[in-house]
C-alpha cells in the first residue's frame, strides 16, 4: 500500500483508509475523502508541497503531512 503524498501528477487511486488525529480524520472527510473513494493527483507544487488531487467534481489542495495520512491503492 501506498499513501497520497507518494503518487506522482497523473496517477489515480483508490482511498484505503484515513488515519491522523480524530479532527484531521473528520476535516479529510468533511471534504469528500472517504474509504473507496477514487482520486487523481492533478499537480505538485513546484517545491512538492502542497498536492492537488482531483476527487469527483471537487479538486482538493493538501499539505504533503496530510496527504501521509491516507493510504491508497493504485488503480
Amino acid at each position: 500500500m501506498a499513501t497520497l503524498n507518494e503518487l506522482r501528477p497523473g496517477e489515480s487511486a483508490r482511498v484505503v483508509s484515513l488515519t491522523g488525529t480524530p479532527s484531521l480524520v473528520q476535516r479529510l472527510a468533511e471534504l469528500g475523502l472517504f474509504e473507496g473513494e477514487t482520486l487523481t493527483v492533478v499537480a505538485l507544487a513546484p517545491l512538492g508541497d502542497p498536492i492537488e488531487v482531483h476527487l469527483g467534481n471537487t479538486r482538493l489542495t493538501l499539505r504533503r503531512q496530510e496527504a501521509a495520512t491516507v493510504t491508497v491503492e493504485p488503480i
